[in-house]
């Protein structure tokens, strides 16, 4: 049983069952009433805002996940995939593992704002639907989502797109920077292990056996094989000082008697007892 098993046994009764429906429903009610009244004061009041934080707001440290990162006209498709995403965790995770990883991203995009208030980084819910998408795709890869409501397009495919966009952000996007690199938390706290077992730890192990085996054959090359000697019994020439010469066991004497070419056949054999 590992912690999140322990967890869940002991706190299950304090999760939010249906997260995703409450959280789409209130990221709808602000922009509904961002339509009759200016979106920049409905956001500079919802905002995760660290410095207004310490000041006593301390409600934007929940209601900045309510705040619309998109325009009007995406608005309905990124809180539609939202919800077939956050729904379809819930139902495979239960709502205390899906509590906890999308409440582990919403800790993370907080300590990450209040680390971004040295640079002036911003922090949205951006992010956050990332990591849902990326749990969600890692367990159902082969889902096809279609785009536009019109390409039928595996989710793999998408979530690939997803890493690279997060970490060109990372690198072009200096008011996100910290946001995006942990936004990722969520989905290594979870799937870590996996990930690493499966898709890393082989390669680790590939490149492991590649570094012995070269290691190996310079140990090997560098090894010297012994030179073997044969020694005449009657004359005493040796195969090393004489390597024009042939040297042989005689069949009589017995291997423990060697002779060169011009005594194998004219010596006094020995006598075997």
């Amino acid at each position: 049983m590992n912690w999140i098993d322990r967890l869940e046994r002991k706190y299950s009764r304090f999760a939010i069952k249906n997260l995703t429906k409450y959280l789409i429903i209130g990221t709808a009610f602000v922009f509904i009433i961002s339509l009759f009244d200016d979106f920049r004061y409905i956001e500079a009041l919802l905002t995760l805002e660290p410095s207004l934080v310490m000041k006593g707001q301390i409600w934007r440290l929940v209601t900045f996940v309510f705040v619309p990162f998109v325009g009007s006209f995406w608005i309905i498709f990124v809180l539609y995939i939202f919800y077939v995403f956050g729904t379809a965790l819930e139902r495979y995770w239960g709502s205390f593992r899906f509590n906890l990883y999308y409440f582990i991203g919403v800790l993370a995009a907080i300590v990450a704002g209040f680390l971004g208030e040295f640079w002036g980084g911003k922090v949205t819910s951006e992010f956050l639907y990332m990591s849902i998408f990326l749990a969600f795709a890692y367990l159902n890869p082969n889902y096809e989502l279609l785009l536009f409501f019109i390409i039928p397009v595996k989710v793999k495919y998408l979530a690939w797109f997803d890493v690279v966009f997060t970490v060109l952000s990372i690198i072009f996007r200096p008011e996100t920077r910290i946001t995006a690199l942990l936004s990722f938390t969520s989905f290594v706290v979870f799937f870590g292990k996996q990930v690493f077992d499966v898709y890393l730890l082989p390669s680790v192990k590939r490149l492991d056996r590649k570094r012995r085996r070269k290691k190996f054959k310079v140990i090997v090359s560098s090894v010297k094989t012994p030179e073997i000697v044969y020694t005449c019994c009657i004359c005493g020439r040796t195969s090393k000082d004489h390597p024009e010469l042939k040297f042989a066991y005689c069949f009589k004497c017995g291997s423990d008697y060697e002779y060169c070419q011009d005594h194998l056949k004219n010596h006094e054999h020995v006598i075997r007892r």
